[in-house]
């Protein structure tokens, strides 16, 4: 009887330890409530907002593919049509939220993480999980230790008016894509393995020829040997689970949100292997506006000490009107950008009139610049293996040093998450 009492007793406590371990490890990423459109999601997802913000053509188009039908191009504010007061926009965008939730536009999708294979223009396929991070975890200051950290250097600037459409926002819809350096590839990957037993949730083409999507329902059982798998990651990393891909200044928005609004304490999120054969990193130019293109370019020989042939030379290529000047220049930082964007800031502080907008792709960064009379600049970009070591040594990169393929390749808003 005694004995029988005991083994009742240890089973009992063998129990509550593998269900407070679960707990725990589910902290690092975990199911959500996912809202999905029950309509065209063609026409329903759209590109990251922060996306073609030069190109009003592109976002003209996305409006003409959508037409009247229920869209989240309505209940987001593409940062093309940012502007001093957003009020009116920000207004109908919370309505549309309302009505769509009223109007039952959705199903909710209980306790779900979705498996995620977009195919991207190449061809190739990205592999991501969809899921809930806790915004506890994650920190957006220079040389932080959290779980979760920024690439880039935050502007806080860029925040404000951001907070300003979240802080009334009923739904979030997540263009974040967090990125876990998982070389052994233990935690998406033997996802796919299984994938044709899993439900499928959405299966569709996307717009602008972007590519296509796949979703499949993670089984319920799987979500603890991910979070197994993440905790190794964890400890591997010294610390540095998640690293921002893409959507930084969206993640520090939400985080804001969460100290300052009663915002949710949550996320919504895909996480993706920076290991992925799929993710290229691609450099993100820089186009300069209201400068004289050649005081322009003469300043910045200047300030970085004249011109230089020597092998550890930073090389770029200057794009104005019909002509591209070629520039060598002493590296005084590891990355052609963080000079070039250190000598920038520099630059509009002295000259106000001055404005950067940072485009995606060479061509792009030369229409643009010939378009709107500025001046282009062309470099070479990082090495996606130098982004967790250089995370974890120098806190953060510079802002917009990076971006994971082409603009066409971002993430589109698809699914939602009720966060009021």
């Amino acid at each position: 009887m005694i004995y029988t009492t005991l083994c009742g007793q240890m089973e009992r406590w063998r129990l509550k330890l593998i269900f407070t371990l679960v707990i725990q490890m589910e902290k690092f990423f975990s199911p959500a409530d996912i809202l999905l459109a029950k309509t065209d999601l063609t026409k329903w997802s759209v590109i990251a907002c922060d996306q073609y913000t030069s190109e009003p053509e592109y976002w003209a188009e996305t409006e003409k593919t959508v037409g009247d039908n229920p869209s989240a191009l309505k209940i987001v504010l593409p940062e093309v049509y940012l502007s001093g007061d957003n009020s009116q926009r920000i207004n109908e965008i919370n309505r549309n939220m309302k009505e769509y939730l009223e109007s039952d536009v959705f199903e909710t999708l209980q306790n779900t993480m979705i498996l995620t294979l977009r195919t991207l223009k190449n061809g190739a396929v990205r592999k991501g999980i969809v899921g809930l991070i806790d915004l506890e975890d994650y920190s957006y200051e220079k040389g932080s230790d959290a779980l979760i950290r920024a690439t880039e250097a935050t502007v806080v600037e860029r925040i404000p008016p951001r907070v300003e459409i979240r802080k009334d926002a009923i739904l979030e819809m997540p263009h974040v894509m967090l990125l876990i350096n998982d070389p052994k590839k233990t935690v998406v990957e033997p996802l796919t393995l299984n994938v044709e037993d899993y439900e499928k949730l959405y299966d569709f083409t996307l717009m602008q020829n972007a590519g296509s999507v796949k979703g499949y329902k993670i089984p319920d059982e799987t979500v603890a040997e991910i979070n197994r798998a993440l905790e190794t990651l964890k400890n591997e990393n010294d610390g540095l689970l998640f690293a921002v891909g893409d959507g930084n200044h969206s993640l520090a928005t939400a985080k804001e949100c969460y100290k300052n609004h009663n915002g949710s304490r949550y996320a919504l999120v895909e996480v993706v292997n920076i290991h992925d054969s799929s993710l290229e990193f691609e450099p993100i130019y820089r186009t300069v506006f209201g400068a004289d293109p050649n005081a322009l370019i003469n300043a910045f020989v200047e300030a970085m000490g004249g011109e230089y042939e020597g092998a550890d030379a930073h090389n770029y290529t200057c794009v104005f009107g019909d002509t591209e000047t070629k520039l060598s220049l002493k590296a005084k930082s590891h990355l052609a950008v963080a000079d070039l964007q250190i000598f920038l800031d520099e630059y509009i502080k002295a000259n106000p009139q001055v404005k950067v907008d940072y485009i995606h792709g060479v061509e792009n960064t030369k229409k643009v610049a010939i378009r709107e009379n500025g001046v282009g600049f062309i470099f070479d970009g990082m090495e996606k293996s130098d982004l967790f070591p250089a995370v974890s040594a120098d806190g953060s990169l510079p802002r917009k040093t990076f971006s994971m393929g082409c603009a066409d390749d971002k993430r589109f808003y698809l699914e939602a998450r009720k966060i009021k």
